[in-house]
């Protein structure tokens, strides 16, 4: 299902790369100085948490990976970054004309920090075991839309995604087995490579216990600051360590986007992950394309300081 209605859509050549690799880009958007400036004044305000949606003990903490989620619904610059026409355009020609941003994350990873586990998310269940996304009529297959930012430079040497191109069309983990929370977990040799999942080993959900990514098709994913890619959540896909040549920080923000059929966070009223739960109580998603004509999701128009959400028309 495609769209074709911005001047940001993917071009057929682009989407025939989407569908056979799971991942396109990256594209830039914005100025690579630009965005270093954006990111030293946002750092400092983001420290403010005083209207962020999620004011539990987990979140307020910064213990766990919670912390990182959904700050486009307090930061201004957050919530217009979510809905730029650059980002909305192109996930709009992939999931077609109606569509919801219903969550969005920070991606820090710190001089001498492990790399992220070889990983795939279809329900994002994966933590909790309670599935967050569901696509309508059944579906046991579905996934999100990642448009992932580099807030700063991410390199092989600090840390930069790496992908399985071809990966997103079938599932080698059960999210249904539940994964294990031990923050002890992190910083574990795996193959050779030190890698973690924030407290958990994804290798515990794996269908076949021996199966093994191979490793030899892997791609990384190198982008200055500014440059975002585009991938299913299904895609394998991992990150290296940050190897601490730099004392700079890698940092990615991500954004997650499904169609307006789809579910989130159906049947619960918080959010259990990371060894934390936060209140769902003032969360919302996201319209960022289109209009939502189903009316499963609790929606927020503007962020919780009065910022309208921009949407965009089919």
């Amino acid at each position: 299902m495609t769209t074709q209605t911005s001047p940001y859509s993917l071009s057929d050549s682009e989407l025939q790369h989407f569908q056979a690799n799971g991942f396109v880009g990256p594209f830039t958007l914005y100025d690579r100085e630009e965005m270093k400036q954006i990111w030293r004044r946002k750092r400092i305000e983001l420290m403010d948490r005083s209207a962020a949606v999620y004011q539990d003990e987990a979140a307020k903490s910064g213990a766990t990976n919670i912390a990182n989620y959904d700050r486009h619904l307090d930061d201004d610059f957050l919530a217009d970054h979510i809905s730029r026409p650059e980002i909305v355009g192109r996930v709009a020609s992939i999931l077609g004309p109606d569509v919801l941003c219903w969550r969005s994350e920070f991606f820090p990873k710190y001089p001498g920090d492990e790399g992220t586990d070889w990983h795939q998310a279809d329900t994002f269940a994966n933590a909790s075991g309670t599935p967050q996304i569901l696509w309508p009529n059944g579906s046991d297959f579905g996934g999100t839309i990642t448009v992932w930012c580099a807030f700063t430079d991410a390199l092989i040497e600090t840390g930069c995604l790496q992908f399985i191109p071809g990966t997103h069309q079938s599932m080698n983990y059960d999210e249904t087995k539940k994964m294990h929370y031990d923050p002890a977990q992190s910083n574990v040799e795996k193959d050779g490579v030190r890698r973690g999942f924030f407290g958990y080993d994804y290798r515990e959900l794996q269908v076949d216990p021996d199966w093994k990514p191979d490793e030899s098709q892997a791609r990384s994913m190198e982008m200055h600051a500014g440059q975002f890619i585009v991938f299913w959540s299904t895609l394998m896909h991992a990150s290296h360590p940050h190897a601490g040549l730099s004392q700079q920080m890698r940092l990615g923000f991500a954004g997650r986007y499904v169609p307006t059929s789809v579910r989130v966070y159906p049947d619960t009223e918080e959010i259990q992950e990371y060894g934390g739960q936060v209140s769902l109580e003032r969360y919302g998603a996201v319209l960022v394309h289109g209009e939502d004509t189903y009316g499963h999701n609790r929606l927020a128009t503007e962020t919780t300081r009065g910022h309208a959400f921009g949407v965009h028309a089919r």
